[in-house]
């Protein structure tokens, strides 16, 4: 992840009818918007076309499902934050999407989503990446959490991050 640019998380261009137009769109944005205060702007700017296109086909290809999201990805590291933990839960699986909504809303949860499942070695299906500057920070966020699931938290862990991987969402090549 690359701090202070936004990240676009892309589906099947192909099912979502991507023209000429719109793949130009996501080859310049796709390692981030450009860092201005105006960036669709600058960006209609390099590509030719009027910011209102811009806008449009973005959100076109939105509906449509080629991209995702797009948001702002920092550099929790470069923030303070070095202690980060993904923690690991076993809830009933009739909550978990319920009680996955309500742990992604939290603070210091950068993001939380289902897993499946694997018995008897892994009981774990819902995973929350729980940001803090020092590994007891984290575990207090996560014992909130835990407090916060109650009755459907039948057991959890938490495994520290030992190196930082570069972060990247789907990339289109450019022909």
């Amino acid at each position: 992840m690359t701090q202070n640019q936004d990240a676009y998380s892309t589906g099947s261009a192909a099912a979502g009818g991507m023209d000429a137009v719109d793949r130009r769109i996501i080859l310049a944005t796709q390692a981030g918007l450009p860092l201005a205060e105006q960036p669709y702007d600058v960006l209609a700017k390099e590509l030719g076309l009027h910011v209102d296109e811009v806008l449009a086909r973005i959100r076109a290809m939105q509906d449509r499902g080629v991209i995702r999201r797009i948001a702002a990805v920092p550099n929790h590291y470069a923030l303070g934050y070095r202690a980060n933990g993904m923690s690991v839960w076993n809830v009933p699986d009739e909550h978990v999407r319920a009680i996955g909504r309500e742990v992604g809303a939290l603070d210091y949860v950068s993001h939380c989503y289902l897993r499946p499942r694997h018995l008897p070695l892994w009981p774990y299906n819902l995973f929350a990446m729980v940001h803090g500057k020092t590994r007891e920070q984290v575990a207090a966020r996560v014992e909130a959490i835990a407090t916060l699931l109650g009755e459907h938290c039948r057991g959890h862990e938490v495994l520290y991050s030992t190196r930082i991987l570069k972060k990247t969402g789907l990339r289109i090549k450019d022909d």
